[in-house]
């Protein structure tokens, strides 16, 4: 149930907002292409699969390792920096992000890939601002380290592995 209740913040972004676009917009026909509209339509499936696995991914990994969840009302009580966290600190973030790309591709939607040029923002602001000081309170040199180490955004080619 947790982490069902944890769920509530991607949906907004990756559903609820979306809809609320398409439907200010008054369409959901291609309103930019950069293929023809078939390739367009493959590749943004494509990308919605690999940006919902690897939010299935992060999200196990939170449960698992974490023993929390992704929703900041409801955190993680370990920091988990092994799998994917050791190549990159958001990789759930970037998850959301790569399906609405796809999103956008799959519906031509400038609209949407507005938003997802808007999300990266202000997730960065906000993590950079936010989060990562409180990841710090918490979890102290050991977050500090970490983030000195994993990029927050572009994965490194091999991952990080804490000393000791």
């Amino acid at each position: 149930m947790r982490q069902l209740k944890s769920l509530v913040l991607p949906l907004v972004a990756l559903v609820v907002i979306p809809i609320l676009i398409l439907v200010v917009s008054g369409s959901t026909v291609f309103g930019f292409n950069f293929f023809s509209p078939f390739i367009q339509v493959i590749i943004g499936l494509v990308a919605c699969v690999a940006g919902i696995k690897l939010m299935v991914v992060t999200i196990r990994m939170f449960a698992e390792l974490g023993e929390g969840t992704l929703a900041p009302w409801d955190p993680t009580g370990k920091l988990v920096t092994a799998g994917i966290y050791g190549r990159v600190r958001n990789p759930m973030i970037a998850g959301v992000l790569v399906i609405l790309l796809g999103e956008a591709l799959f519906l031509g939607s400038l609209g949407v890939f507005v938003w997802a040029i808007i999300f990266l923002v202000a997730n960065t602001i906000y993590f950079h601002y936010s989060e990562e000081k409180a990841l710090e309170q918490r979890f102290g040199e050991a977050y500090s380290e970490y983030r000195h180490n994993v990029p927050m955004w572009l994965p490194r080619l091999r991952p990080w592995h804490p000393q000791g």
